[in-house]
C-alpha cells in the first residue's frame, strides 16, 4: 500500500502491467494466458494499488477475483509470515467460492510464492489449523468458518491488512450480517478494504458506511442488447464438467455438421490446448490469440476464409476486427465473463440473412453466468444433453442418405448404371442398395460404431447455497484403454466390429474372418484408432497418397478403440510402412510396425 493511487488507463491501454502491478505479477498473468483486463479490472486495479478503500458494483462474471486477487497478492507478496495470522483475509458466500477464488490466488500468485488457505465448513477443522499454524499469506474463508477460527483463537486478524468481501449482497441474503460485523471487528484499523456487490441496496450501503473508509466507488454498467438483435442465432448451453469438455465439443460438432467453427477460449492455454486436442480427433484446428504476430494472424485468417481449416480456435482479443461473413457456428469453449463478450461473439454466426448457432459449454460452477447472460441479452438459451454415441450414429446415416439423395439428384451415378444393372440380375435391389450404403457409410463415417466414447456426461449441478461442491458421479466410469492385442482376453471375432473390415480389391490372402494374412500379405498394428476419429478411409488415402502404390495392394481393415490392423501385400509392407512413419492421418504421427501377433 505505498503506491501512490495511478490514475485510470484508458480503454486502449488495458494490460495488467499498464494498471500498475509489479513486472513479475503481470508477467505470471500474461504466462496463464490473460491479454487484457476487464471494465471492472482497469477500474478497481489502480485504486487498490493505490491503497484506497474500494466500493465496487459488478455482477459475476464480470472478472472481479482478478480485480482484488491481484493487488492483494501485490500487496501482500514478500511479507513475512507470522503462525495464524494472514496478511489478507477475503469472505465469500459460499464454500464452492472460497474454493474457486483460492485457485486464482494460487495461480496467479504461484511465481510470487503466495500462500493461500480456502477455509469453509464440511471440511476438517484440525487441518485448517495446521496450515493456519505454519502461516499463510492469503485466508479465503465464509463467514461462518471464519467465525469458528476467530472464536476457537486458531485464526488471528490482527495482522490481516487487507480485507475483501466478494459477492456481500449474498452473504447479507444468507443472513451473515452478524457474523461480518463480528470479523470485520477483529480486523485491525486502520487497514483496506474492498466491498464488491451485484446490487448497491441500502443495507449494503450501511455496511460499506461502517467498515470503508473514504472509498472509491466503482459500477461496471450493463450495455443491454436490444429484444431481436441476434433473431436468427440458435442459441444453446451444455451443461458439462470442465474434464468432459473436449469430448463434448467433438460430440456436438459432430452433430451440427457446421460448415466453419470460431471456439473460444477465455485464455491463450486454453486455446493452444484445445487446438492440440481437436487436431488429434481429426478436425482441421488453428489457433488464434494475442502471442501472434501480424503476420501469422492474417496466414491463419486466411486458410479460415479459404475453408482450409474447419475450427478457428480463439481469444476474445485475437478475434476482434474479424469480418468473415460463412461463420456458421459459434461455440463458446468457456463461458465469457459478461455478457456484452457474449453478444459480442455470437454476432458472428447468422449474418447475411443466414442462419447461425451459438454454442456454451457450461460448467456447473458456472449457472450463474449463464443466467446474467440471459438477463442482460433478455434472449433464451436452450439447455441441451450431450449428445450420446446413439445420437451421432444416427446422425451419421442421416448424412448418409442425404448424400446419396444428392448424387440421384444430380444424376452423377450414370458411371455405375452397368455394374448396377449386372448385379440386379442376380442380387436383390434392396439388398444391393444396402450394401452399397454400408459401403458409402463406411468410407464416410468409419464404419456403423461410434468413433466417440459412450460416457456419460451427466453431471450434479451443484448446491446453490453452502451445502457443499458439485460431488464426482460415484459410477465407475468406463476405462478407455484396449488391449492392443484382442485375442488376450476375447476371441479375435468379437473384438472387432465386422462393419470395420474393407475387402480390397486384390486377391491375396484368406478372407476367411480373422484368421492372418494370407501367405501374400503382411499386418501392420497402426496406434490409433476409434479412439482418434481413424477411419479406414483415412489409411487407403494415406497409403495411396503416400506411395503411389495402388489400392488392390491393402486387404481388410480392422479399426479398434485404440488401435487398427491392416493386412497389406507382403512385398510392399516396408514401403508402406516407412511412408505412413512420415505423414500424419488426421493430424496424428503415426505408430506403425508389423503386427506382432501374427
Amino acid at each position: 500500500m505505498t503506491q501512490d493511487t495511478l490514475p485510470l488507463e484508458p480503454a486502449s491501454a488495458s494490460t495488467f502491467a499498464a494498471l500498475g502491478l509489479g513486472p513479475e505479477l503481470a508477467a505470471a498473468v500474461l504466462a496463464l494466458g490473460y491479454e487484457e483486463a476487464t471494465p471492472i479490472q482497469r477500474e478497481a486495479i489502480p485504486v487498490l494499488l493505490g491503497g484506497r478503500d474500494l466500493l465496487g458494483q459488478a455482477a459475476t462474471g464480470t472478472g472481479k477475483t482478478a480485480a482484488f486477487a491481484l493487488p492483494l497478492i501485490h500487496v501482500t507478496s514478500g511479507q513475512k509470515l507470522n503462525p495464524g495470522k494472514p496478511r489478507a483475509l477475503v469472505l465469500v458466500p459460499t464454500r464452492e467460492l472460497a474454493m474457486q477464488v483460492a485457485e486464482a490466488v494460487h495461480r496467479y500468485g504461484k511465481a510470487l510464492g503466495a500462500t493461500v488457505l480456502p477455509v469453509y465448513g464440511g471440511t476438517s477443522f484440525g487441518q485448517q489449523v495446521r496450515v493456519l499454524s505454519r502461516g499463510v499469506q492469503v485466508v479465503v474463508a465464509t463467514p461462518g468458518r471464519a467465525v469458528d477460527h476467530l472464536t476457537r483463537g486458531t485464526m488471528d486478524l490482527s495482522e490481516a491488512s487487507f480485507v475483501v468481501l466478494d459477492e456481500a449482497d449474498e452473504m447479507l441474503d444468507m443472513g451473515f450480517a452478524e457474523d461480518l460485523e463480528a470479523i470485520l471487528s477483529r480486523a485491525p484499523k486502520p487497514r483496506q478494504t474492498a466491498l464488491f456487490s451485484a446490487t448497491m441496496a441500502p443495507h449494503i450501503l450501511g455496511l460499506a458506511k461502517n467498515h470503508l473508509t473514504d472509498p472509491v466507488q466503482v459500477s461496471i454498467a450493463r450495455e443491454r442488447a436490444e429484444p431481436g438483435a441476434v433473431p436468427r442465432v440458435r442459441q444453446t448451453a451444455y451443461l458439462v464438467r470442465r474434464d468432459h469438455k473436449i469430448e463434448a465439443l467433438g460430440r456436438v460438432l459432430d452433430m451440427e455438421s457446421p460448415t466453419s467453427v470460431i471456439v473460444f477460449c477465455r485464455t491463450r492455454v486454453a486455446v493452444d490446448e484445445v487446438t492440440e486436442s481437436m487436431n488429434a480427433r481429426g478436425y482441421r484446428s488453428e489457433a488464434l490469440h494475442g502471442g501472434f504476430s501480424q503476420d501469422q494472424r492474417e496466414r491463419v485468417l486466411g486458410r479460415f476464409r479459404d475453408n482450409r481449416v474447419d475450427l478457428l480456435i480463439a481469444t476474445d482479443v485475437a478475434a476482434r476486427g474479424l469480418d468473415i461473413e460463412h461463420i456458421s457456428h459459434v461455440v463458446n469453449f468457456d463461458v465469457p465473463i459478461d455478457p456484452d463478450a457474449y453478444v459480442h461473439r455470437i454476432g458472428r454466426t447468422g449474418r447475411a440473412g443466414r442462419e447461425g448457432v451459438a454454442i456454451t459449454f457450461l460448467e456447473p460452477r458456472e449457472q450463474r453466468l449463464l443466467r446474467n447472460i440471459q438477463n442482460a441479452t433478455r434472449a433464451p438459451i436452450q439447455m441441451a444433453q450431450i449428445p450420446t454415441a446413439k445420437d451421432l450414429d444416427q446422425r451419421r446415416r442421416e448424412l448418409t442418405r442425404a448424400a446419396l439423395l444428392e448424387v440421384l439428384e444430380a444424376k452423377s451415378g450414370g458411371a455405375f448404371h452397368a455394374m448396377a444393372a449386372e448385379l440386379a440380375q442376380t442380387i436383390d435391389p434392396v439388398e444391393l442398395a444396402a450394401a452399397a450404403l454400408e459401403l458409402a457409410h463406411r468410407a464416410e463415417h468409419g464404419g456403423g460404431a461410434s468413433n466417440n466414447n459412450d460416457q456419460d456426461f451427466a453431471v450434479d449441478s451443484g448446491p446453490k447455497d453452502r451445502r457443499g461442491p458439485p460431488q464426482r458421479d460415484p459410477r465407475p466410469q468406463r476405462d478407455f484403454r484396449e488391449s492392443r492385442d484382442p485375442r488376450e482376453t476375447r476371441g479375435p471375432r468379437e473384438s472387432f466390429d465386422p462393419r470395420d473390415q474393407r475387402r480390397p480389391a486384390g486377391d491375396f490372402g484368406d478372407r476367411r474372418g480373422d484368421q492372418g494374412p494370407g501367405p501374400d500379405a503382411a499386418r501392420l498394428f497402426i496406434g490409433a484408432g476409434r479412439f482418434q476419429s481413424l477411419r479406414p478411409g483415412d489409411l487407403v488415402g494415406a497409403i495411396t497418397g503416400e506411395t503411389g502404390l495402388p489400392s488392390d495392394v491393402i486387404g481388410p481393415i480392422r479399426i479398434a478403440e485404440r488401435f487398427s490392423l491392416i493386412d497389406v501385400a507382403a512385398e510392399h509392407a516396408d514401403d508402406i510402412i516407412r511412408a505412413l512413419r512420415k505423414t500424419k492421418v488426421r493430424g496424428l504421427k503415426m505408430n506403425v510396425r508389423y503386427d506382432r501377433e501374427v
